[in-house]
């Protein structure tokens, strides 16, 4: 709708988790090759939290981008809130395996297992990322995650499990010692500081094909005040901000329209959301 107003190949700030569009900020960076440590090295489990919006379904992306290599097998579990046994063959779906025949825990147990042993016979790693995972319902859904670490040999695991989620994970996990010990990697991804969120948006804009400065220097400052570093709530005002400049014409996107739009979406600035933020902890 703008992309033409603004001289743009493309829309810059969709929420869609394109990895086209990732920057890598040095959490973002830090994140990743967490994650790809603990497959590589077979270390069994890893988790990443971070905000809601910070981008950790986006790394999930790249994870699997660079696990698309015949060196793996993996599988994206996006909806996680299912019974214990439903999430087991969903596992055992997305590797592949037909499981309309599978009625018992024994042999979805027994149809994992096969899959595993032939991947390590065709020198293949097999990778199990659950997206959202602190919406898991059922404390039972967890233990049988961490019973799938028990697939190993005497010097690796069969598998690797990646949990991505909300902060509130790493709670459910830390009540949960017996797969609290079976992680090897953890990492929280915070927010961007607020000369990440200039980087942030300025190469989301050179990726959409943006060949003139857009954004003034007050506006970026204004953006993360209203953000809070958070790359969702930057991609929401930004996008927004872009449809208004072009409406009202401008030649570039300053500080008002920032605020206005902002405001006129419900933002909260920076230190309200802190006050916020103690208030809840409390």
């Amino acid at each position: 709708m703008y992309e033409e107003y603004w001289k743009l190949k493309e829309k810059p700030f969709g929420n869609t988790p394109d990895p086209h569009f990732l920057y890598y900020s040095q959490r973002h960076e830090e994140a990743l090759s967490r994650m790809l440590y603990a497959i590589r090295e077979r270390k069994g489990a890893a988790v990443l939290t971070g905000e809601y919006g910070s981008g950790k379904t986006l790394l999930s992306r790249v994870l699997l981008e660079e696990l698309s290599n015949e060196q793996y097998q993996s599988a994206l579990i996006f909806n996680p809130r299912l019974p214990p046994l439903e999430l087991i063959k969903e596992i055992i779906y997305q590797l592949g395996k037909d499981v309309s025949s599978l009625t018992s825990k024994t042999e979805l147990l027994h149809s994992l297992n096969e899959i595993l042993y032939k991947n390590k016979d065709d020198y293949r790693n097999t990778v199990i990322v659950v997206d959202e995972a602190q919406a898991i319902g059922e404390q039972d859904s967890f233990e049988e995650l961490r019973l799938l670490l028990n697939f190993q040999l005497n010097d690796n695991f069969l598998l690797t499990l990646i949990l991505l989620g909300q902060p509130e994970l790493k709670e459910k996990i830390d009540s949960l010692p017996q797969l609290r010990q079976r992680l090897a990697v953890r990492y929280h991804l915070k927010a961007l500081t607020e000369i990440e969120t200039e980087e942030y948006i300025k190469h989301r804009l050179r990726v959409a094909g943006a060949e003139q400065e857009i954004f003034l220097e007050e506006a970026f400052k204004e953006i993360y005040y209203f953000s809070a570093g958070i790359p969702r709530r930057i991609n929401n005002i930004c996008d927004v901000a872009l449809l208004v400049g072009c409406g009202e014409e401008q030649d570039r996107i300053g500080k008002k329209i920032i605020k206005k739009v902002a405001e006129d979406m419900g933002e909260i600035p920076i230190e309200n959301d802190e006050k916020a933020e103690k208030i809840t902890n409390a």
